[in-house]
């Protein structure tokens, strides 16, 4: 679907090789657009590929005279995506009529209003994350100028305005309400504190039972663009499906529909991972600067399982099963709007205070937007540590080719008969998915029994380093 490319009006800029088994990208979004004067390096629009989005810089400086590919159009690698007329020969071909060519009339031309209404429309959608960060910091979001997809008005954009100093609300002490119904989301963090609101009668506050450890702080509320239903429209909310949501659904319809899944669960006792846990987290806090979490002890768990069955490290091709040497465990890191799944390379190699750096690292780059192509690539194994939402028991989608996937979910306070007495102790769950053209019951049974036997083998002698 290459398109053809008048070389003369400019230097054509292409979708680069990004990485060996990376063909094609998608135009997410142009940040760039014809007539505007670009140096080399200024991002001209972002690529998604079915990893990760990536920021396209300009490799010269010029003129943007063109864009061939639209926002939402798959361009494959190599394929021109705009011109740009550098300063020393392009000015006189193609400075004059930067829209002149026939070519971006395609997309633009006479919808170019209707792309403006769009914008305009985008720009006053504005998701809860941004309303209520407009709403603590006095921040005019109709002042502001939007950098997300149509114009939108991105978190980013507010934290700038934020930075700045700029887009305040004129009027201090006037206490008017942000624009739409910013108020709605402020209440979200009451709301997981409710045993703690005064009770009608003389009946005195009880505590709930929590899930785990992890719900005693706020998790952050994703991200979500939401477009809230005119007065002519039915009572409906509408969510734009984005490119990366849009991945997200292509790649797990393809695991779901390629791959025979099967699903099992153990359960398994931490009471001594939890007290190892507690003992030595204020003391890594220091030596390290990072908090130790239950994770990095149960990738260590997982690896040393993957050593003795290593069969669950590897991935189906048509006539044979390939296993992998190297252990690399994707993880799944949940973003405002997304998840995204970094690697931690050669894992087999590294110690528990290893993968706790790692983990902290990878987790800061994820959320932060700072992922490269190489931090995704090349993961043979995937755990998925849903418990930090409070989860009990799920049924992953294996991450496609892997052969399995392991969730560790919440760590949960129950009573447990040992010895034929009852007591209290610390459990959690560990559900795996397989994919059954590679694995079956038996040896799938064996692997999560060793990982079972790893974590309960955690004791005050347990070394870090």
């Amino acid at each position: 679907m290459n398109r053809p490319v008048q070389a003369e009006r400019g230097t054509p800029v292409t979708v680069p090789h990004l990485a060996e088994s990376l063909v094609s990208a998608v135009v997410a979004k142009w940040i760039k657009q014809p007539g505007d004067r670009v140096e080399q390096f200024d991002v001209l629009c972002e690529l998604f590929t079915d990893k990760v989005n990536v920021e396209m810089p300009s490799p010269v400086s010029g003129t943007l005279v063109d864009i061939l590919v639209g926002e939402g159009v798959t361009a494959a690698v190599g394929e021109t995506i705009c011109i740009i007329a550098e300063d020393d020969a392009g000015t006189a071909g193609g400075a004059g009529s930067p829209t002149g060519a026939g070519e971006p009339a395609e997309a633009g031309g006479g919808a170019a209003s209707d792309s403006a209404k769009a914008d305009a429309s985008m720009r006053a959608r504005y998701s809860p994350a941004v309303q209520r960060l407009a709403a603590e910091h006095r921040i005019d979001l109709t002042k502001l100028s939007g950098s997300g997809l149509n114009g939108r008005i991105t978190r980013k954009d507010v934290e700038r305005a934020i930075a700045e100093g700029t887009a305040r609300k004129d009027g201090a002490g006037e206490n008017r309400a942000p624009q739409s119904s910013a108020a709605a989301p402020a209440p979200a963090p009451a709301a997981w504190i409710p045993a703690s609101e005064p009770v009608v009668g003389n009946i005195p506050p009880v505590p709930l039972r929590t899930t785990g450890i992890h719900l005693s702080s706020n998790p952050p509320l994703p991200q979500i663009e939401v477009q809230s239903a005119g007065p002519s429209a039915r009572n409906e909310t509408y969510i734009d499906i984005t490119p990366m949501r849009n991945l997200i659904a292509s790649r797990t319809r393809q695991s779901a529909t390629e791959i025979p899944h099967a699903w099992t669960m153990i359960e398994v006792d931490v009471t001594n991972l939890v007290l190892l846990r507690n003992r030595i987290k204020e003391e890594f806090q220091r030596q390290e600067g990072i908090n130790i979490t239950y994770l990095p002890f149960v990738l260590k768990a997982v690896v040393n399982a993957l050593k003795d069955y290593p069969i669950m490290n590897s991935v189906w091709a048509t006539d044979k099963i390939i296993v992998k040497r190297d252990i690399n465990l994707s993880l799944f890191v949940g973003t405002e709007d997304s998840v995204v799944g970094p690697v931690i390379k050669k894992a087999d190699e590294k110690n528990i205070a290893g993968l706790a750096r790692e983990i902290d690292t990878l987790t800061k780059k994820a959320r932060s937007g700072k992922l490269t192509l190489d931090d995704m690539q090349g993961g043979t194994f995937t755990v998925n540590n849903t418990g930090a939402f409070g989860s009990i028991l799920s049924y992953p989608i294996i991450n496609y080719p892997q052969a399995a996937i392991l969730t560790f979910e919440s760590i949960v306070k129950r009573p447990v008969v040992i010895n034929d007495m009852i007591a209290v102790r610390s459990m959690v769950n560990m559900c795996l998915s397989l994919d059954h053209r590679i694995l079956d019951g038996v040896i799938c049974g064996r692997f999560l029994q060793r990982v079972k036997e790893n974590l309960e083998s955690y004791g005050p002698d347990t070394k870090l380093y």
